[in-house]
């Protein structure tokens, strides 16, 4: 008969599993924590520096989410910016010359906690509909000109979704831009924590899944030494979606892609073409 495993081994093992367990269990509870990094800004901080960028909200549930929004005098159409996991927009809001330059508008929300928007996140429902909501309240002003989603880091899976939803709805965006993109929010963990089992993840944001339903053109760009989502992120997405243009970015890394000489006139050539 096979022995009994020692008294010692069965303790040993118990601990073992229990401390795992508790790790799941805080990330369960905490993935937000580990997953957002929002800087709060004070109700009364200008965040609009400049005539024509104007301060708006909008209202959802359980929130007051704030949203920058540059308008050009006879613009050609809006870029919808989505940022990435941290900061605020006081931050992400630095490149209007360049769209003004362009002819295009830009509108950017702060997800809940972020900056002056009120709240937190508490589920990828939560983030989804919010996109959506924010979407919605500008739409109308932008009938018959070109849409663009623009979504940047922890933005392109939100940007995917949301450009998956308009051309579900009959109006897809006339260019979709993923800057920094992962194929997952699920694959990306299992990378750093292969330990952690994938359904324990609340945010999937699965940007895989969504990009064969994306209408239009889509324009991929990823810095080539990217260390936080690598570029075979961006690679495994091209091979999802063949007709996505992607532009590797040499010697770029996750933070610095604004900065590659190539970055701005393929991306500008891009909204001149729309």
């Amino acid at each position: 008969m096979p022995k009994a495993l020692p008294l010692t081994l069965l303790v040993l093992l118990a601990g073992a599993l229990a401390v795992y367990a508790a790790l799941l269990a805080f990330l369960w509870w905490k993935q937000e924590s580990l997953m957002f990094y929002p800087v709060p800004l004070p109700a009364d901080y200008p965040l609009a520096q400049e005539p024509d960028v104007h301060e708006r909200t909008v209202q959802v549930k359980g929130a007051t989410l704030s949203v920058l929004h540059l308008q050009n005098r006879d613009a050609r159409g809006v870029v919808f910016f989505l940022h990435g996991n941290a900061g605020n927009l006081a931050g992400w809001f630095s490149n209007a010359d360049f769209y003004r330059q362009a002819g295009f508008d830009l509108v950017m929300p702060d997800y809940r906690g972020f900056g002056k928007s009120t709240g937190h996140i508490a589920s990828a429902h939560d983030l989804r509909e919010d996109v959506r909501a924010v979407w919605d309240a500008v739409a109308a002003q932008y009938a018959g000109k070109r849409v663009v989603l623009y979504g940047r880091s922890l933005g392109s899976g939100l940007a995917a979704d949301l450009a998956r939803q308009l051309a579900e709805r009959g109006r897809a965006p006339d260019l979709t831009v993923l800057v920094s993109p992962y194929t997952s929010i699920r694959a990306l963990t299992r990378e750093f924590y292969p330990w952690v089992p994938p359904a324990l993840i609340r945010y999937p944001l699965d940007t895989a899944a969504h990009l064969p339903h994306i209408r239009g053109p889509v324009l991929l760009v990823h810095g080539e030494n990217d260390t936080l989502i690598g570029v075979h992120h961006a690679h495994r997405l091209k091979e999802v979606l063949p007709s996505a243009r992607l532009l590797v970015l040499p010697g770029s890394g996750h933070n610095d892609v604004h900065d590659h000489p190539s970055y701005r006139p393929v991306l500008r050539e891009a909204l001149l073409g729309l």
